[in-house]
């Protein structure tokens, strides 16, 4: 498995686990179960653990794909500064889910403030992470680069 492949397979953890930590800690909330509450903190937590090997393995893909056919240089910077950026954010999320299990630790029911503040935070971060996943399957994929448009089909007779 080459650096490439394993961003690749590894990218995933925080887009997704980010979404479905938010979705459990909703649930948490609707059904008002402070253990639902505390693992969608726990997934935060290694969520937030799982993207540093993700963001490591950036660059080092950089360099498998620099070179090969359709790939966008641009879009790789932006991506690049994005990842950073996602990084901080899932970082935060981690710190702050960790803090929480911390101080509410002990059958300790965990505020309605502290898990709407949390929900929020996680909002963002999701966000930030579909940004950056966005921007990462731009890069080889130029089908999906903002004002491209699809070659007309041989033949066909153009409109404009």
């Amino acid at each position: 498995m080459n650096p490439a492949h394993a961003h690749l397979v590894l990218n995933h953890l925080p887009v997704l686990g980010t979404a479905f930590g938010f979705g459990l800690l909703l649930l948490g909330l609707w059904r008002r179960s402070n253990e639902l509450k505390k693992t969608a903190l726990g997934v935060f937590v290694i969520i937030a653990l799982a993207s540093v090997p993700v963001y490591l393995t950036g660059e080092p893909a950089e360099g498998v794909v620099a070179s090969l056919p359709g790939v966008s240089q641009p879009t790789m910077e932006k991506h690049e500064e994005a990842a950073g950026v996602g990084l901080t954010g899932v970082v935060l999320l981690g710190l702050v889910a960790l803090g929480g299990l911390f101080h509410f630790r002990g059958g300790k029911v965990l505020p309605g403030w502290f898990s709407v503040s949390v929900i929020v935070l996680a909002l963002i971060v999701s966000a930030l992470m579909a940004w950056v996943a966005n921007l990462g399957g731009q890069i080889r994929h130029s089908e999906l680069r903002a004002g491209n448009r699809p070659p007309a089909a041989a033949g066909a007779k153009s409109h404009d």
